[in-house]
């Protein structure tokens, strides 16, 4: 771990403290790194070396003065659906391919006052859509783990830079698996926080009632650091939290002796899961019974949201993009155009229907979780398949069961439609040497307890030894 492509922001944070290592030295150091690996994964579409060397410098001087900020010096990753003053932001379409926002996202804006350097933009599907990382624009990203394999996505490039040592943590947002698919696939830690909790403004039209703006890192310390720093209520995101009472990097410690736990194999819906991921995934959440946790397998039988959640997704989208249809139809990611036609028929009924079977499942969640702590499943239903595949094996066949073309994501997107807190945490290997990620999942506003969970699983059962071959 002495090498300073595999130090954590925390590492990092105090070698500048004790001036053993430079923000301007990192961030060389890492943009030498990016120039060497990035052209194998395609994680970084965008880079801002200038402005990452300045602001390192910057970092430095505050460093010199016992000024600096949380994550001074600390170089990060923003997704390119992620609006960043005077640098290139795409949203993985030719519709935004030459687009540069006039001013930051609120989360960015507090990236930098903490003392954080960009160092670019990372891949997406056009428009977050998938759980795969690819667009015409700039194609596909691949996983450092065995880069025939895909990366995951929506946030597959974010996933891919931390993954490969490229920056110690990066910016993702999820608005149905969009952090935990690729921190799984990726063998990385990803938080999806409680909707609010971090703002999400200025954007991109679309996913207004699903988004959920978090850390991906290699560390679950790492991800709560993040965490504190862009959490927070804004007056330009009605749907903001108010400001969380503690930290989250001091309210992730202690032990979790006495939760009441549950682990599903299918949410109780017959979802298919790979054999080996299932194996892995309840080993290890069994293992929080050593931890002095009750730990309880269950099938909780709640309401199917598949069908909700792509009207949702595939409405909003056709809707944000309705004024030059014809135009989109020249240029779109070309898998994407058998969806927008079923979006074109799609009438409000459907759209209100969705939203009833979110009250439906919201009610069941709760009901469920005055009973345990906290739920733990797999975070997706197979390790990493084929980069360029829209799902595992072409087909949507997991574990020699038919099942439909996301069932693969079936255990992420119901908590985008309950808006609680839910991460990924790496658990294991398959045979093939694919990580295999575990979801933890609380209750609303519970962040730090799942932060607790899985800080007390990372301890007993270290993840970060383990480096992708790239």
């Amino acid at each position: 771990m002495s090498e300073i492509c595999w130090m954590s922001a925390t590492e990092l944070i105090n070698a500048f403290k004790k001036k053993k290592l430079s923000p301007v030295e990192v961030t060389k150091y890492l943009l030498a790194r990016i120039e060497k690996i990035n052209p194998k994964l395609n994680a970084f579409v965008t880079l801002v070396p200038e402005l990452a060397l300045a602001s390192a410098l910057e970092s430095e001087k505050r460093y010199q003065k016992g000024k600096a900020g949380m994550l001074d010096g600390i170089p990060v990753a923003i997704k390119d659906n992620t609006f960043t003053k005077g640098i290139k932001t795409t949203d993985g379409s030719k519709l935004f391919e030459s687009y540069i926002p006039d001013k930051d996202a609120v989360l960015v804006g507090r990236l930098k006052d903490a003392g954080a350097g960009i160092l670019g933009k990372t891949n997406l599907p056009e428009f977050g859509l998938l759980g795969i990382t690819d667009n015409v624009l700039f194609g596909k990203t691949v996983n450092p783990w065995n880069t025939s394999r895909t990366s995951g996505g929506s946030s597959g490039g974010s996933a891919a830079a931390v993954a490969a040592g490229l920056c110690p943590i990066a910016q993702g947002n999820d608005g149905g698996g969009s952090i935990r698919i690729p921190s799984s696939l990726c063998g990385l830690y990803g938080l999806k926080p409680t909707f609010g909790r971090v703002p999400y403004y200025p954007h991109f039209p679309g996913w207004e009632t699903l988004n959920h703006e978090g850390p991906i890192a290699r560390t679950v310390e790492d991800a709560a650091l993040m965490l504190d720093v862009m959490a927070g209520p804004s007056p330009y995101d009605q749907t903001t939290l108010p400001q969380y009472p503690g930290k989250f990097l001091q309210d992730m410690k202690g032990d979790i002796k006495g939760l009441r736990i549950a682990f599903s194999s299918d949410l109780g819906g017959g979802f298919p899961v790979d054999n080996e991921v299932l194996e892995i995934t309840r080993k290890a959440a069994f293992a929080f019974a050593d931890l002095g946790c009750q730990v309880e397998e269950v099938k909780p039988g709640w309401i199917n949201m598949e069908t909700a959640f792509i009207t949702i997704e595939l409405a909003e989208t056709l809707t944000a993009n309705e004024g030059d249809p014809e135009k989109y139809k020249s240029v779109a990611f070309p898998p994407y155009l058998p969806f927008m036609e079923v979006a074109a028929v799609f009438t409000c009924r459907d759209v209100i229907r969705a939203q009833y079977q979110r009250y439906t499942l919201c009610e069941q969640a709760a009901r469920f979780f005055e009973k345990y702590d906290l739920l733990l499943t797999p975070t997706t239903a197979v390790a990493a398949f084929e980069a360029g595949e829209m799902g595992p094996l072409g087909p949507a066949k997991i574990a020699d069961k038919d099942g439909s073309p996301s069932a693969w994501v079936s255990f992420t997107y119901p908590f985008n439609f309950t808006g609680q807190p839910a991460a990924s945490i790496p658990c294991g290997f398959n045979s093939e040497g694919l990580p295999v990620g575990l979801q933890i999942v609380g209750r609303r506003f519970e962040e730090a307890l799942v932060l607790r969970a899985s800080a007390a699983f990372e301890k007993a059962h270290p993840w970060r030894q383990h480096t992708p071959p790239i």
